[in-house]
C-alpha cells in the first residue's frame, strides 16, 4: 500500500502539519511488542511503552491520524456516554472501580501528556459542560455529579441560569460540567504523538494493513502484505476500523461492535462580537440529546459542530442547512450560518454502550468500542495496555476483561443502525419519567 493516502476534507487535514515521514514495513522485524493501528490507543501505548525502554513497533494501515483518532471533534471528556460510575461497578467490581477513577482522570492525564510532550495540539483544557435538554433530564445531571463526586471528581451542578451565562443560549435547562475536559486538534494530537514515540525510540510503520496474527511457539506474528512483525507481545488498537482493511484481522472484534458514520462540520470564523457571549469560556459542550448537540470553538474560532443521518447520500450538502438551523436556533445571536468543512469517521458502538477490553492470549490484547467518548479515554487505555503488555497483574490494571460477544446477525446490525437516529429523535421529544 504505497499509494498517497486520501484524507478526508476535515478541517484537521487542513491545518495540522503533516508530521513526520513514516516508513511502510517491508520484510521481517522484530520488537518486544507489536502495537496495530496508530491511533490515540496504539500511540499512547508505544509512547508509554518507548518511555520505559520497552522495544516496540507501531503497524498502521494508513497514516498516524487516519482513522477516527484524526476526524472527530476533538472533545475530552472524562466519562462515558450512558454507562454512569455505578453502572460500571455494577458489571465489572473492583476491575470497575478502577477503570472508574482512570475514567475521571483520563482528561487530566492527556492534557499533562500534551503538556509533557510539547505537543502542538491546540489543547485547550477549559471544562467540558453537559447541558441537558429538558427540565426533567436536570434527574440526569444530579446523579452524574452525586455519582462522580463521591469519586473525587472536580464536578458540579449548573442552574439553567448558570448555563444560559455560560453558553449564551436559553435552549437549555441546566446542566452540570467537569472541569477537567476541555478540546484538541485531534488529528494534531495523533501526529504528535506518533513523533513523541519515535522520539522515545518506538518504530512507526505506515501504510502497511496488517492482514492478521497468529501465536508462533512463544512468539506473536503479525503479518503485512510485504513484511511481519514477530514480537513476545501484541496489543490489537483498531476500535472502529478493525474490519475496515482486512476482515480477517480479528473478527469476533469486529463483529462485537458497529461502526456508525459521525458527521464533523466546522463553520467560517465567528466574529469576536458573537464570541463575547456565545460559550465565552470556550469549554467544550455536549448535551443530553439522543441525537446529539455538541460544539465547541477551535484556534481559529470556528464554531466545530456536527450531527448524524439515516441515509449518508449527499451527507454534506443535506447537513450544510439542518445543522445551521439548529445552531441558529441554538445561538441566535449567530446570524447566517456557513460552514467550510464537512466530513465524517466512524465511530464504534456496542450494544449496551461499554467499551470492550479483552485478553487475545499469552501477553495479548485489545479494547473496542469508544461509543464516540474516547479521546481522553484512549489516551488513558494506552498506558493501561502497556502496564498489562509488561507484565503488571490484572488486579492492578483498570482494565476489565471479557470474552468477545460478536453480534448475531453483524451485517444486518450494522445496515440498520443508523436508523437508531429514528428512535433517538423520539425520545428526545420526550420528557423523562420520574
Amino acid at each position: 500500500m504505497n499509494q498517497p493516502i486520501q484524507w478526508p476534507p476535515s478541517l484537521w487535514a487542513a491545518v495540522s502539519s503533516p508530521g513526520a515521514g513514516w516508513p511502510s514495513l517491508e520484510g521481517p522485524t522484530d520488537a518486544d511488542v507489536v502495537v496495530i493501528g496508530a491511533g490515540f490507543t496504539g500511540l499512547s501505548t508505544a509512547l508509554h511503552l518507548a518511555r520505559q525502554g520497552v522495544s516496540v513497533a507501531v503497524v498502521e494501515a494508513a497514516e498516524p491520524g487516519w482513522g477516527a483518532s484524526g476526524r472527530n471533534n476533538g472533545q475530552v471528556i472524562p466519562s462515558l456516554s450512558r454507562p454512569d460510575p455505578d453502572d460500571i461497578v455494577a458489571r465489572h467490581g473492583a476491575a470497575g472501580e478502577r477503570f472508574v477513577q482512570l475514567l475521571s482522570d483520563s482528561a487530566s492525564m492527556l492534557f499533562d501528556l500534551v503538556r509533557a510532550e510539547g505537543i502542538e495540539a491546540e489543547a485547550e483544557q477549559t471544562g467540558w459542560i453537559q447541558p441537558v435538554h429538558t427540565p426533567g433530564r436536570m434527574r440526569i445531571a444530579e446523579r452524574r455529579v452525586r455519582q462522580w463526586s463521591a469519586r473525587g471528581a472536580p464536578v458540579e451542578l449548573l442552574s439553567r441560569d448558570e448555563v444560559r451565562e455560560r453558553l449564551g443560549s436559553d435552549a437549555w435547562h441546566g446542566g452540570w460540567w467537569n472541569r477537567t475536559g476541555g478540546h484538541v486538534n485531534p488529528l494534531a494530537l495523533a501526529r504528535g504523538l506518533a513523533e513523541a514515540a519515535q522520539r522515545a525510540g518506538a518504530r512507526v510503520y505506515a501504510r502497511s494493513p496488517v492482514t492478521g496474527f497468529e501465536r508462533r511457539g512463544d512468539r506473536w506474528v503479525a503479518r503485512t502484505a510485504r513484511g511481519e512483525v514477530g514480537a513476545r507481545g501484541l496489543v490489537l488498537a483498531t476500535n472502529a476500523y478493525t474490519a475496515e482493511f482486512s476482515a480477517g484481522l480479528a473478527p469476533a472484534i469486529a463483529r462485537e461492535i458497529v461502526p456508525v458514520r459521525s458527521w464533523q462540520m466546522a463553520t467560517r470564523p465567528i466574529d469576536e462580537a458573537a464570541r463575547r457571549t456565545i460559550i465565552p469560556g470556550r469549554e467544550a459542550v455536549s448535551d443530553t440529546h439522543g441525537e446529539l448537540y455538541f460544539m465547541r470553538f477551535d484556534a481559529r474560532h470556528r464554531l466545530i459542530t456536527g450531527g448524524a443521518l439515516v441515509n449518508p447520500s449527499n451527507g454534506a450538502e443535506r447537513l450544510r442547512p439542518y445543522i445551521g438551523e439548529r445552531l441558529r436556533r441554538l445561538f441566535p445571536q449567530l446570524g447566517e450560518v456557513r460552514f467550510d468543512y464537512v466530513w465524517n469517521g466512524y465511530l464504534a458502538m456496542t450494544r449496551d454502550y461499554f467499551p470492550r477490553m479483552h485478553r487475545l492470549g499469552p501477553d495479548a490484547f485489545a479494547w473496542a468500542g469508544c461509543n464516540g467518548r474516547a479521546v481522553g479515554l484512549s489516551i488513558a487505555l494506552g498506558r493501561e495496555l502497556a502496564r498489562a503488555v509488561t507484565g503488571t497483574p490484572e488486579d492492578d490494571l483498570a482494565l476489565a476483561f471479557t470474552e468477545p460477544t460478536p453480534l448475531p446477525l453483524h451485517a444486518l446490525a450494522r445496515r440498520l443502525a443508523p436508523l437508531m437516529l429514528l428512535v433517538y429523535r423520539h425520545r428526545d421529544g420526550r420528557e423523562i419519567a420520574g
